[in-house]
């Protein structure tokens, strides 16, 4: 079973007097254990279908089904939960906070969850990631790639079923980049989820288990 997917999504906005269809028809799965890469030109709906994905947004027609189950008419609190328990984001922009160290930024997302034993998870998981010898240094003392790692990290600590990835290596050189990727598809592996990325970033496709297209609201392949 697909841990998500979008059945026959349509997203329309209205702006003003006109109404944008920013996703038409659009079916979508991803398994656990799968890296699925959306690729396409700017403006094509790639942030609005990851917005659907991560139920930041709902669709005007059509289902989102997370494990099996329709969360399509979920009010905000409810797809707020859901996104607690059930994903991780992980952006272009770092998004860590200045004043925190390493392990305090990771720890963050699950400091109202008295079920997950953040601490211990936290070091274990900038361990994996390279950063055992810098759990207490804060962002302004990381390079970007270290950056990036501790972002992700941090998307894995409620031990999501998917992590949302939105142009991951957009602000990192190549080979930076590279380790990164490399990283995620490590991760993905031991930690048996679902990684959902959108880039211009020719070199994740490389490292996704798939591609697919996404021009002017459509899925092209």
């Amino acid at each position: 079973m697909s841990v998500i997917e979008l059945d026959d999504v349509v997203k329309r906005y209205e702006s003003g007097a006109e109404t944008i269809t920013a996703l038409k028809g659009v079916d979508f799965h991803a398994d656990r254990g799968e890296m699925v890469t959306v690729v396409g030109p700017s403006g094509s709906g790639k942030s609005t279908m990851l917005n659907l994905i991560g139920l930041l947004d709902a669709p005007t027609n059509g289902s989102v089904y997370l494990d099996g189950q329709d969360v399509t008419d979920f009010t905000e609190d409810q797809r707020t939960e859901e996104r607690r328990s059930e994903l991780g984001f992980v952006f272009q922009e770092f998004h860590l906070l200045p004043m925190l160290t390493a392990v305090e930024n990771v720890e963050l997302p699950s400091m109202w969850d008295t079920s997950v034993d953040r601490h211990d998870r936290a070091i274990d998981l900038l361990q994996r990631v390279g950063l055992g010898d810098r759990l207490q240094h804060t962002p302004q003392q990381l390079s970007g790639g270290q950056k990036q790692r501790v972002a992700i990290a941090r998307s894995l600590i409620n031990k999501p079923d998917i992590l949302l990835a939105d142009e991951p290596t957009g602000n990192l050189d190549q080979d930076t980049g590279r380790t990164i990727l490399e990283e995620m598809r490590r991760l993905k592996d031991e930690e048996n989820i679902a990684i959902v990325s959108i880039t211009h970033d020719e070199q994740l496709e490389t490292y996704s288990d798939r591609v697919v297209r996404l021009v002017d609201g459509v899925i092209q392949s």
